[in-house]
């Protein structure tokens, strides 16, 4: 029998992702992200993920995304953090590319999500997995999002793990995938885990479940700590409780993706880690009601968590 490899400490609890700041000139205020990672260190964080979806890797070019990730590990070292690259793209080819550069680069791990912005076999997503797998000698987390359907299922990421040494964790975000979570845990001898996205939104349901960790935004990101160590305490009632008082600006946020971003910059903004709340376009424009109650949810939420805390 194989030994079972545990699962790095690092990969587990919350990594949360960094955003990108950018100049009213449109240009990537690479300054402006080694505050960010200072926060991330003050929030006791072990681990943060750039450039990804919450990081508009999908506006970046090639070195920009080289130069984010460098200035984020560069800044982590200050701390003893480590970084996980996201390495996104529509064909397999420049995804196992960017993988294979992520170590050269200082990254710890390699994240990519499959994708899904147009209809494929699954046979070729998982042939896209494995092959940025066969690219990097770190360790892989696969994530898959699609919002027009349906998301891979246990069997995907089962198979994945006999065929791949460093794929070492699932990342869905999606609810109800308590059972989904049980067997991938059960089949792989615990040597995959699963981390549950869109925004730490399902942080009390999966817990349960055997999850592993999240990936929320950076600005909530010592309230999911919080939440957390008290669900790992068995404390869910105040788990929930405080997970209560952010519920309301999480959901606003998550309405859109591109929200997200002007919702998560923003309070980054009202709490000090961030200067210029610039969304890179494209983008959505919040009409004048939406912007109002934005601003009311950020100033909402900064006053109950911090009461908390």
């Amino acid at each position: 029998m194989d030994p079972v490899i545990p699962i790095p400490d690092w990969l587990t609890g919350v990594l949360p992702v960094l955003p990108t700041p950018f100049t009213g000139q449109d240009e990537v205020d690479y300054q402006a992200l080694r505050p960010l990672v200072d926060f991330a260190a003050k929030c006791g964080i072990k681990t943060v993920v750039t450039p990804a979806f919450g990081s508009e890797f999908y506006k970046l070019d090639g070195g920009e995304r080289q130069s984010v990730i460098e200035t984020a590990v560069a800044q982590a070292s200050t701390h003893g953090l480590k970084v996980v690259a996201q390495c996104n793209h529509t064909t397999p080819r420049l995804a196992a590319r960017f993988a294979g550069e992520a170590q050269g680069l200082g990254a710890a791990a390699v994240a990519t999500a499959l994708p899904r912005a147009f209809a494929s076999s699954e046979r070729q997503l998982f042939d896209y997995a494995r092959r940025v797998c066969d690219a990097t000698e770190l360790p892989v987390i696969v994530q898959d999002w699609n919002p027009g359907g349906k998301t891979a299922d246990a069997g995907f990421f089962i198979e994945l793990h006999g065929s791949c040494p460093n794929f070492r964790m699932a990342k869905l975000e999606e609810p109800g995938i308590g059972n989904a979570i049980r067997s991938i845990i059960r089949e792989t001898g615990g040597q995959i885990g699963v981390l549950s996205g869109w925004g730490g939104s399902y942080t009390i349901q999966l817990h349960p479940a055997g999850l592993s960790g999240i990936m929320p935004g950076l600005a909530l990101a010592d309230v999911f700590v919080s939440i957390w160590t008290k669900l790992q305490s068995g404390d869910i009632r105040e788990a929930a409780n405080l997970f209560g008082s952010i519920s309301s600006y999480l959901q606003f946020s998550l309405q859109t993706f591109e929200q997200f971003h002007h919702a998560e910059k923003r309070l980054l903004v009202r709490r000090g880690v961030l200067t210029n709340p610039v969304v890179r376009p494209l983008t959505v424009d919040l009409d004048a009601d939406a912007d109002a109650y934005l601003d009311l949810l950020t100033e909402q939420t900064c006053t109950k968590w911090t009461a908390r805390l």
